[in-house]
């Protein structure tokens, strides 16, 4: 199944994608919503109002998560661009939902950046409560996945040990087109970014060295992991900041984000308006 969020006048709604359309589910805000009533089975066949797809103005799948939790060096392939080893445990930050755009929004370069990167990711969006998961439970509670991309401040990032200040800008991390269930994906499925055109990232999405059961374990030892909240799993390698010479995101260039079996993001950078 395919689930999406609409923004309709006032308000927004989530809606079951059938091939070109996207059919509103009543009563649910987001996908969010859709999997804190636990209502995944009984909106599979929902009747409701027909939308567009192709022309339907999305929202981030999950509007508001309780929780966002990135992990930072997870594919092989980046750790060794960046001149790391490969890390015994997770490293892990965290977002805000105030970073969170949609699928086809603007990203907003800020003026006080110079070095922003991209980071394709495939995303976790949990579906049931779980603390100190472990084994078929851990997996148990992977409700489904979507594309995110972590657009990074990298000259923020590295003012100090902690990553925290160059990953959560508001309004810098698209996600979505539509939320997956496990069903409709791969294990291998390629992930990839496009600048203007450009293929600059192409990884199959299961060269993880902690892969998602392990994620969903290690996190949900720290504090209880709920319907709606996302683990964003990694990137892979091809960022911008680890090329010679870096390549960094202008205004005016467009970011493609896709995972074979999910969709594609596609956000124009465009600097920030200060008012």
């Amino acid at each position: 199944m395919r689930l999406t969020t609409l923004r309709l006048p006032g308000r927004t709604a989530a809606a079951r994608v059938d091939g070109d359309r996207a059919v509103e589910l009543a009563g649910y805000a987001d996908v969010g919503e859709v999997l804190r009533r636990g209502a995944l089975a009984d909106v599979a066949t929902a009747p409701g109002p027909d939308h567009d797809l192709a022309g339907a103005d999305l929202a981030p799948v999950v509007t508001a998560p309780g929780k966002i939790v990135c992990v930072g060096l997870n594919y092989r392939n980046h750790i060794l661009e960046m001149g790391r080893e490969l890390p015994e445990y997770p490293t892990l930050f965290t977002k805000y939902p105030d970073a969170l755009i949609g699928p086809r929004d603007d990203i907003q370069v800020p003026p006080e950046s110079e070095k922003i990167d991209w980071e394709a990711e495939l995303a976790v969006v949990i579906g049931h409560t779980v603390r100190r998961a472990r084994g078929e439970e851990a997996r148990a509670a992977v409700a489904g996945y979507t594309v995110l991309n972590d657009v990074t401040m990298r000259d923020w990032q590295y003012r100090t040990p902690q990553w925290f200040q160059g990953k959560s800008w508001e309004n810098s991390t698209p996600v979505g087109p539509v939320f997956v269930t496990p069903d409709e994906l791969t294990e291998d499925a390629a992930m990839t970014t496009e600048v203007d055109g450009e293929e600059v990232q192409r990884t199959p999405i299961n060269d993880l060295v902690h892969d998602v059961p392990a994620l969903v374990e290690y996190v949900s030892t720290i504090f209880t992991l709920r319907p709606g909240d996302i683990i964003a799993t990694g990137t892979p390698g091809g960022v911008g900041h680890a090329r010679k010479p870096p390549r960094y995101l202008q205004p005016g260039q467009t970011l493609t984000t896709r995972i074979e079996g999910i969709g594609e993001l596609v956000n124009r950078a465009v600097a920030e308006e200060l008012t």
